[in-house]
């Protein structure tokens, strides 16, 4: 996808009116400095279609690439591993939005030795299943898999998927060590189900489940006590949701409080014919309505039906399809590579190959965010390491950032400007 220049910044208001060039002045300087901080670096390479990269909670030189195909490869510093971490290619369907989607690895990693992961079975069905590490914490054993089971222990293994695309993917642990599990909305297009406002549907949903139960428990997790919708108010849900009105949470993030994060949710979710968006949610804050479809963005798609309760959450930040095509979920930044005005930032992009920054303004008093000071990253990025798509971003020990090159099969590192140089030591004045 060609560059172009992003439609971007508004200066405060309360500047503007009084001094409209001086403002604009500030807000042009900030982005050209922002802009030129950040470069990216190829941290590894080899890899067939990546759409994540994990780090390893035990082993802070380790991390993992996840292959749609359905290999996950371990990379230690810089270096690939020849033994895959875990190979389920023959248990999968791949191709287009299917496949090997998602890895994480929960709070007690280290004990449990358990990961979790989300495919897209041979009937193009999703599985979540748990897996246990061998005593070499760099291969899995595929002989402890456990695939969850749905609606109790007679329940289906699998989550009906009616269609091949909008499968969602990623899995992830929140601050409250629960698991996160964004679905799609079922796909085809235009959610015809009306799957994402149906409370007794689980896709177009946000799912949230404990799965910190005994390895003989035939269920595989329990239902949190303070899941929203157990009391059923609003309405009577499925108690596993945690969110609605989701159309395709392909990637989403926490920010992290272990590395002064405020422990929110950051949903990228994908949009129909229009409009992306990037939804924000409080740490805590569940039983929201993110309004699809009678909503894409901020803006009506289909009101034919009722939404399954209001008020209905607008995205923090939204872009049209002159800007890109689908958006991927990135990171708030909390590392120490980059500038310091980079902390709290959320590095996000979209699958065409641009990368972009947006500041957050929290309101103290409701965890609420209000987005800002949009930022293109893309060439700058790309002048170090030309990237040809953005599958999804990762997050190593540190809090430094990782984009996910899905169709030159790399990894590459987000590092900040170059060193300057010493200053000059032993002047003098020449008269």
């Amino acid at each position: 996808m060609a560059d172009r220049q992003f439609r971007i910044y508004r200066a405060s208001p309360h500047l503007a009116r009084k001094r409209p060039l001086v403002a604009l002045a500030i807000v042009c300087a900030l982005a050209v400095n922002l802009r030129a901080q950040v470069r990216a670096r190829v941290q590894a390479s080899g890899f067939t279609f990546p759409v994540a990269y994990v780090q390893d909670p035990i082993n802070r030189s380790t991390s993992f690439v996840v292959e749609q195909g359905g290999r996950i490869r371990v990379v230690r510093g810089a270096s690939v591993l020849a033994q895959d971490f875990l190979d389920v290619s023959a248990a999968i369907v791949s191709g287009g939005e299917q496949g090997l989607l998602g890895l994480a690895f929960p709070p007690d990693a280290a004990t449990s030795r358990r990961f979790f992961v989300d495919f897209t079975n041979r009937s193009g069905d999703t599985v979540i299943a748990r897996f246990k590490r061998m005593a070499d914490d760099a291969v899995a054993d595929p002989a402890t898999r456990f695939d969850l089971r749905w609606g109790g222990a007679g329940g289906q293994a699998f989550i009906f998927q009616p269609f091949g695309n909008h499968n969602g993917g990623n899995v992830a642990f929140g601050p409250d060590g629960y698991l996160y599990l964004g679905r799609g909305d079922g796909g085809s297009g235009g959610d015809p189900g009306n799957r994402a406002q149906n409370p007794q549907e689980l896709l177009g949903k946000m799912l949230r489940v404990d799965v910190a139960v005994p390895d003989t428990d035939a269920v595989g997790y329990q239902i949190p006590s303070d899941n929203p919708f157990v009391s059923g108010v609003p309405i009577a849900a499925r108690p596993e949701i945690w969110a609605f009105g989701l159309r395709n949470p392909w990637r989403y993030s926490f920010d992290d409080p272990a590395h002064g994060g405020t422990g929110a949710l950051i949903i990228g979710d994908v949009g129909q014919n229009l409009w992306e968006e990037v939804d924000y949610e409080p740490r805590n804050r569940g039983g929201r309505n993110y309004g699809w479809r009678l909503r894409e963005g901020t803006h009506a798609y289909d009101m034919s039906r009722p939404p399954a309760f209001t008020p209905l959450v607008d995205p923090i930040h939204e872009y049209g399809h002159n800007d890109g095509f689908s958006v991927t979920g990135g990171f708030v930044y909390r590392g120490s590579l980059l500038p310091a005005n980079f902390r709290g930032r959320y590095f996000f992009a979209d699958y065409g190959g641009r990368v972009w920054s947006l500041g957050l303004t929290i309101d103290p008093s409701t965890g609420e965010a209000r987005a800002g000071d949009l930022v293109d990253h893309t060439a700058e990025l790309r002048a170090g390491s030309a990237f040809a798509s953005v599958s999804s971003f990762g997050v190593d020990a540190d809090g430094e950032l990782y984009i996910c090159d899905y169709l030159n099969g790399r990894i590459l590192k987000i590092i900040g400007p170059p060193a300057a140089p010493a200053a000059p030591t032993g002047l003098r004045i020449v008269r």
